[in-house]
C-alpha cells in the first residue's frame, strides 16, 4: 500500500483512473451507502475490512477494501448474518486463489482491458460493438472464462453501481444482451439428444441470467440442462420431473434460508424419482444443514458445479 503523503481532504480529488487511490471513511460511506459507524463496527468487531492508517489515525480504504464493503453487502441482502459474513468472504477467496492458480496470469491480466471495452460499448448503448467484443472474448477464452471472469463481474458492478443517471438503463441493455447470448448457447445444448438434468430457481433469489449462466457452467456435451421458467412453484418440480423424467433436478438460490430451506428441499426429495441438487450461494451456506441427507449440495462456482454433478451422478461423491 503506497504512503500518502498529501493532505486528507485532497485524496477525494485524485486522478480516478489511480489503482493505488485510497478513501477517506466518508467517501467510503458515500459511495457504498454504509454509514461510518458501521464501517467501524466491521473492522473492529468482526475483522472484515483491514484500512489503512494515517499516521495521525484517519483511515483510508482501498479500491479492493471498497469491492469488499460490497460482497459484504450482498451477503447480507441474501440473508446472511454479519457475523458469519467474514467466513464466506474468506472461502470465495480460497476458492478464487485456487482457481487463478491453474491459469496463465498473463490472461488475468488482460480480463479488466477486456472489461473497459465492454464498458465503452454498453455507456454508448452500441449493439454492433457488444455484439462484436462478445464474439471476440469466445473467440479467445472458453465460455467459463468468458462469462465467470470477464462478463458476470462486469455484470454485477453495473448492478450494484446504479445512482448515476443512465446507469440503471446501461445494466438493463447490457443485461438484456448477455440473456440473448446466453439462451441462444442453452439452445444449442437443449437440442441434442444427451441426457437432461432439470434447472430451476427459487422464487425470487436470483435472476434470469444468473440461472442461464449456471446452467452453462454446469452442461457438457454428454449432459444436456434445461432450464425451468423463472417463478417456477417449487412444490410442483415434482409434477415435472414425473412428466419428463430428467436424470437430476437442481434448485438455484441465492438467498440463505437457514434449516427451513434444508427442510424444504428434503421434504422435495422424498417425492422425486431422480437425484436433487442445489446450487448457488445458497448452496454454501446450507451445506451443513443439508450433510447427511438425500440432497446434494453443488456450490456456486461454475467449474465445481460441473465437477460435483458429474461425481454425484457416477456415484464418486456422497451426498
Amino acid at each position: 500500500m503506497p504512503v500518502i503523503t498529501a493532505p486528507l481532504d485532497s485524496i477525494l480529488h485524485l486522478d480516478a483512473t489511480d489503482s493505488d487511490e485510497l478513501f477517506p471513511i466518508r467517501e467510503v460511506s458515500r459511495l457504498t451507502g454504509i454509514n461510518p459507524v458501521t464501517l467501524r463496527a466491521w473492522e473492529r468487531r468482526y475483522g472484515l475490512i483491514q484500512p489503512t492508517r494515517t499516521e495521525s489515525g484517519h483511515r483510508l480504504y482501498s479500491k479492493a477494501d471498497i469491492e469488499t464493503v460490497n460482497r459484504i453487502l450482498d451477503w447480507i441482502e441474501r440473508g446472511v448474518a454479519v457475523s458469519k459474513v467474514g467466513k464466506i468472504l474468506a472461502r470465495d477467496d480460497q476458492q478464487a486463489h485456487a482457481v487463478r492458480g491453474e491459469r496463465d496470469t498473463v490472461e488475468e491480466t488482460e480480463w479488466p482491458q477486456w472489461q473497459a471495452r465492454l464498458r465503452q460499448a454498453v455507456s454508448a448503448f452500441d449493439d454492433r460493438r457488444l455484439e462484436h467484443l462478445y464474439g471476440q472474448i469466445f473467440a479467445t477464452y472458453p465460455l467459463s472464462v468468458a462469462f465467470q471472469d470477464i462478463l458476470m463481474p462486469l455484470w454485477h458492478d453495473l448492478l450494484r453501481h446504479q445512482g448515476r443517471f443512465g446507469q440503471a438503463s446501461e445494466w438493463l441493455f447490457f443485461d438484456a444482451f448477455l440473456r440473448v447470448q446466453a439462451w441462444q448457447r442453452l439452445n444449442v445444448g437443449c437440442a441434442s439428444s444427451a441426457p437432461r438434468v432439470l434447472l430451476a430457481a427459487m422464487p425470487g433469489e436470483c435472476r434470469k441470467l444468473e440461472l442461464l449462466v449456471a446452467a452453462l457452467m454446469i452442461g457438457r456435451d454428454d449432459l444436456a440442462v434445461k432450464v425451468i421458467a423463472m417463478g417456477q412453484p417449487v412444490d410442483e418440480l415434482m409434477l415435472l420431473c414425473e412428466k419428463t423424467r430428467p436424470q437430476a433436478l437442481i434448485v438455484y438460490s441465492n438467498h440463505s434460508h437457514g434449516q427451513d430451506l434444508a427442510g424444504r428441499l428434503n421434504r422435495l426429495a422424498l417425492t422425486l424419482d431422480c437425484p436433487l441438487f442445489l446450487a448457488g450461494a445458497a448452496s454454501d451456506l446450507a451445506e451443513d444443514d443439508l450433510a447427511g441427507s438425500s440432497v446434494g449440495c453443488l456450490g456456486n462456482e461454475g467449474r465445481l458445479m460441473q465437477r460435483r454433478l458429474q461425481q454425484f451422478l457416477s456415484g464418486r461423491l456422497d451426498t
